[in-house]
């Protein structure tokens, strides 16, 4: 199990499987993560925000937890561990990494507004989880309101060696990467993997700005493994091929407030998941949408 400064590849955002009334389903979490491992996956993330972590009851998060690490077969997973308070984030993060997690994920709360604010947090909660846990930084303005510069990011990475990764969400970010990647190059930043999420929707230029790879949860990871494989072996216009064909769902998939309900319905249809369901509060797909996803499908054809 490897994870670290150097990581690179597909780190897949996995949701969390749900039976039909709400309940955990133990037998889809079984499949879900033979099924990434089987595609040639580099990671797995799991409670992440799209992994309706908020939704869990602390037994239940860990119920996942080791659910996905039976299955994983040495793959590294990394935990989402964002909690309102320090403790709950301790609880689970040393649950996880001793259950074999090989790291964690912390998001800053939406109540950090200034730069100092943001980076004390960060402060408090690697003393929180252990210096020794290696976490990925996630810059997610977009869901958790929180504005990270390029100068906080610096600085967070900095002040905690702990930090081996930077989720990339912001939106617009290229120019973020461009220079995150130019104050390694000058020796005024150490190393740091970057992975990217945003539903991968910049994933063609951020690889392109620098970036080690994504960490997203598309429902075609295999769409993902190969544009990253193309752009690793220089071969853009493969990979802007590959990404143009996948375009028309990758947005459909990102649409604000029912996109997690796309991904899973897609999930379920691919036969990954045994059910489409969200625990509640949740949007559902109307009938004419399932029915544009359909057509969305149908038109991509086997992949």
């Amino acid at each position: 199990m490897s994870f670290g400064t150097d990581s690179k590849g597909v780190y897949a955002i996995a949701p969390t499987p749900f039976l039909p009334d709400g309940a955990l389903d133990a037998d889809s979490v079984a499949r879900m993560t033979g099924y990434y491992r089987q595609v040639g996956v580099d990671g797995l993330t799991i409670l992440g925000i799209m992994g309706e972590a908020p939704k869990l009851e602390p037994e239940e998060s860990m119920v996942v937890v080791r659910g996905v690490l039976r299955e994983a077969d040495g793959l590294p997973v990394i935990v989402g561990v964002s909690a309102p308070g320090l403790a709950a984030m301790r609880r689970l993060a040393q649950e996880a990494m001793a259950a074999g997690a090989a790291g964690v994920m912390i998001a800053p709360p939406s109540s950090m507004r200034t730069d100092e604010q943001i980076c004390g947090y960060y402060r408090q909660a690697v003393t929180a989880v252990g210096d020794e846990i290696p976490f990925v930084l996630q810059d997610h303005p977009t869901a958790t309101s929180v504005v990270m510069s390029n100068a906080v990011v610096r600085r967070i990475i900095e002040e905690n060696p702990s930090c081996v990764m930077l989720k990339h969400e912001d939106w617009p970010g290229l120019e973020k990467i461009s220079t995150l990647r130019r104050w390694q190059r000058e020796d005024e930043l150490r190393d740091f993997s970057i992975l990217c999420g945003n539903g991968a929707l910049f994933l063609d230029f951020e690889m392109e700005r620098g970036a080690d790879g994504a960490m997203t949860g598309y429902a075609f990871p295999e769409m993902l493994l190969a544009l990253v494989r193309e752009m690793a072996a220089g071969k853009r216009d493969a990979a802007h091929d590959v990404f143009d064909r996948h375009l028309p769902l990758l947005r459909y998939e990102h649409q604000p407030g029912v996109g997690l309900a796309v991904r899973k319905f897609i999930l379920a249809r691919r036969g990954i998941i045994a059910h489409d369901a969200l625990r509640a509060p949740a949007a559902r797909l109307s009938v004419a949408a399932m029915a544009e996803v359909g057509y969305l499908l149908e038109r991509l054809g086997p992949v």
